[in-house]
């Protein structure tokens, strides 16, 4: 099936101008905001980003403020997105834009290319939303849309199948009005031509897919299966003093939560933690700040990435004696900390946290 283009570019942005999601980021071409948009929306749902969105404009409202920021009060801010490391390399972009390019968001693609954090498809949506570039943003929902209107078999979980995606694109995209070209198909692609259920009787593109109205568009595109989540099994260990705190420790600064502070973590295989489970105690302790008498199990509970699993065993760690502290830092790495929203704390920290206070 031949695409009349110029009709398809027409049907298309017709829909958008139409239906188009009102996000607060489209209220602007400012490239700034349109960079932290699509970096919060990266594995996170759209409509939790928002709030999230307008707190952190409204607190760094340029770049130059974000490429200021203190790293507590930004991972503050980030709490609840996941991902920190998204947060730490904005911060770093920023840094690079005021020292590179002084401090105006390039508009060339290769440029935007060259900062922190930034990938093919986030400097594609920027370049084309905020400089009207040519250019295709290929995230999983023009993947999904594209891969259904040519009946492309080519496996996307293979590096070498975006070339074909990126062919078809640059054929059909907008010249006049590239960044609505692919703003336009990630709205087609999230509320009608969904992973399972392509609603093609809403679908403005219904006329020129091949895979209209079938009962294969569910099928595509076609992807490898992700590999299993990996299960890991931990304790969490609650240390409070006379005066009410919880001893924190701060992660190493590589790793899944670099530089998070975090109840003392234990890891443990499965049947350990299925033995801490039963009331057993917890073979090898870290190393606290004070003498622990026993352990006390309290609860369980399961936090999940990406890409891991964690199991986790909530233990009251209870001191010899009632303790005071002389300083809420024991170093830079060690604090006692009763008001938790002082500090960012990762998802299965806040749970824990959570489960604390019932």
């Amino acid at each position: 099936m031949m695409i009349n283009t110029e009709k398809f570019q027409a049907d298309l942005l017709a829909w958008y101008d139409k239906h188009k999601k009102p996000l607060p980021w489209r209220l602007s071409r400012d490239p700034y905001k349109i960079w932290i948009s699509e970096i919060m929306s990266q594995q996170t749902q759209v409509e939790t980003v928002i709030p999230y969105y307008e707190r952190f404009i409204k607190k760094y409202p340029t770049i130059k403020d974000l490429a200021e920021a203190e790293d507590a009060e930004l991972l503050k801010l980030w709490e609840g997105l996941g991902y920190y490391s998204r947060a730490r390399n904005l911060k770093l972009a920023a840094i690079e834009v005021q020292e590179n390019f002084d401090g105006v968001f390039p508009s060339d693609l290769m440029d935007i290319l060259s900062l922190k954090g930034i990938g093919p498809y986030t400097a594609a949506a920027i370049a084309s939303i905020a400089f009207d570039a040519v250019e295709p943003a290929i995230d999983g929902n023009l993947l999904r849309v594209t891969s259904r209107l040519y009946r492309i078999s080519e496996d996307i979980s293979l590096g070498r199948s975006r070339k074909v995606f990126e062919e078809k694109l640059r054929g059909l995209i907008s010249s006049e009005r590239p960044g609505d070209f692919n703003q336009a198909l990630m709205d087609i692609g999230s509320t009608i031509c969904k992973p399972k259920q392509a609603n093609c009787d809403s679908c403005p593109l219904a006329d020129y897919c091949q895979l209209a109205f079938s009962e294969e568009a569910v099928n595509f595109p076609v992807k490898t299966k992700k590999l299993k989540q990996k299960d890991l099994y931990y304790a969490a260990l609650a240390l409070q003093n006379s005066s009410g705190e919880y001893y924190l420790e701060k992660r190493p600064s590589t790793g899944l939560l670099a530089n998070m502070w975090t109840f003392p973590l234990v890891e443990m295989n499965k049947k350990e933690y299925e033995a801490v489970l039963s009331g057993e105690a917890i073979q090898s302790l870290p190393d606290l700040p004070e003498s622990i008498s026993r352990t006390a199990f309290l609860d369980k509970l399961t936090h999940i990435f990406s890409h891991q699993k964690w199991h986790i065993a909530v233990i009251q760690a209870i001191p010899e004696d009632r303790f005071e502290v002389a300083e809420d830092f024991l170093t830079e790495d060690k604090l006692w900390l009763e008001d938790m929203s002082a500090i960012p704390l990762a998802g299965p920290q806040v749970k824990i946290f959570e489960l604390l206070n019932k």
